[in-house]
C-alpha cells in the first residue's frame, strides 16, 4: 500500500530526508520512530503530497505521488500533529465539511458522521463547538475526520503528542481497532512504548536516514533480550545478554549494584546511533 523509492528532501544545503526506502503492506501498522528532527514529519508530508520530493518518489495504493497526486489524496486520510480543527464549528459540522470537501454523497454523510463519532466516543457531544473540547477529545475528533471519506491508507503524525497517559491509551485503542478493520496505517512517534505497543514493524530514523527496519521484538532480539546495567556507574558499559540467568551471572562479576531489565526499542536506538530517542 506504501512504497518509497529513494525518497529524498533537501532544504537548501540541509538534507532532511536521505534516499529513504521502505514498503508497507495492506492492513499493517508501520511506525517511523526517531527523535525530533529525524525527518519523520517531512517524510509524511511528501507521502501525502504536501511537499514535493527533491528526488525519488513513492507509490500510495499503486498511485505515484508525483504523477497522480489527486488519486493519492483520494485514497489517504491524514491525522496531523497540529490540532487544525475549525473550533467555531461543532463536531458534526467539522466532519460534514470534510465530507463535502471529498465530494461524498449527501445521503452518505449523516450516517458516516454518526458511525465515526460513536467510534471515537464523541457522539453525545456532536452538537458541541470544538472549542469546548479537551486536547484528548480533539485528537479523537481528528481521527474521525481523517476517516470520514473511507481512506485505504491513514497517516498519523505524532497522534498522541502532548496527551496525558489516559488519553494516550484511548487513542491507542482506536488505532488498534482500525488495525483490526484492515486499514493500513503509517504513524510517526518518538514515544518508545507507543511504537512497541502499536506497530507491526518500525523503521528507526536518524538525521533523515533509515537505520533499520523490523518488527519490534525482532529488533530487540538482535543484541539480546536483557540489559545488564551497573547502578550509579555511567563509566561501565551496558551488557546485552540473551537470557536472564546469563545476565544475573554476569552481574555477579561486575563489582557493583546491578539491574537486569528487558531490552527496549530505545536501547536498540542507542546502540545504533549513540543517542537517546528523546534527544
Amino acid at each position: 500500500m506504501i512504497k518509497t523509492i529513494n525518497l529524498t528532501k533537501n532544504f537548501g544545503p540541509l538534507a532532511a530526508v536521505k534516499a529513504v526506502n521502505f514498503s508497507v503492506e495492506k492492513g499493517e501498522v508501520f511506525g517511523l520512530l526517531g527523535p525530533n528532527g529525524a525527518g519523520k514529519t517531512t517524510t509524511i508530508r511528501m507521502l501525502t503530497t504536501l511537499t514535493l520530493p527533491s528526488s525519488g518518489t513513492a507509490l500510495i495504493a499503486g498511485r505515484d505521488i508525483l504523477t497522480d497526486p489527486l488519486s493519492v489524496k483520494k485514497s489517504i486520510g491524514v491525522i496531523p500533529q497540529m490540532l487544525n480543527l475549525d473550533i467555531d464549528l461543532t463536531l458534526a459540522e467539522n466532519l460534514e465539511y470534510h465530507g463535502r470537501l471529498h465530494r461524498m454523497d449527501r445521503a452518505d454523510r449523516p450516517g458516516r458522521i454518526e458511525e465515526l463519532l460513536r467510534f471515537v466516543g464523541l457522539w453525545e457531544k456532536r452538537d458541541l463547538p470544538v472549542e469546548h473540547l479537551s486536547g484528548g477529545m480533539r485528537r479523537r475528533l481528528l481521527i474521525a475526520r481523517g476517516l470520514m471519506h473511507r481512506p485505504a491508507v491513514v497517516f498519523m503524525d505524532e497522534p498522541t503528542v502532548g496527551l496525558d497517559p489516559q488519553a494516550r491509551r484511548l487513542i491507542w485503542g482506536l488505532i488498534d481497532d482500525l488495525k483490526r478493520s484492515g486499514i493500513t496505517i503509517l504513524l510517526t512517534t518518538h514515544y518508545i512504548e507507543e511504537a512497541d505497543e502499536l506497530c507491526d514493524r518500525v523503521a528507526i530514523m536518524r538525521q533523515g536516514k533509515i537505520m533499520t527496519i523490523g518488527a519490534p521484538e525482532d529488533l530487540k532480539a538482535v543484541s539480546g533480550r536483557y540489559v545488564l546495567e551497573c547502578l550509579g556507574r555511567h563509566d561501565v558499559p551496558r551488557q546485552f545478554l540473551h537470557s536472564r540467568d546469563e545476565a544475573l551471572d554476569a552481574g555477579k562479576a561486575m563489582g557493583c549494584d546491578v539491574v537486569v531489565r528487558d531490552v527496549t526499542l530505545e536501547d536498540v536506538f542507542i546502540e545504533l546511533t549513540g543517542e537517546r530517542i528523546d534527544a
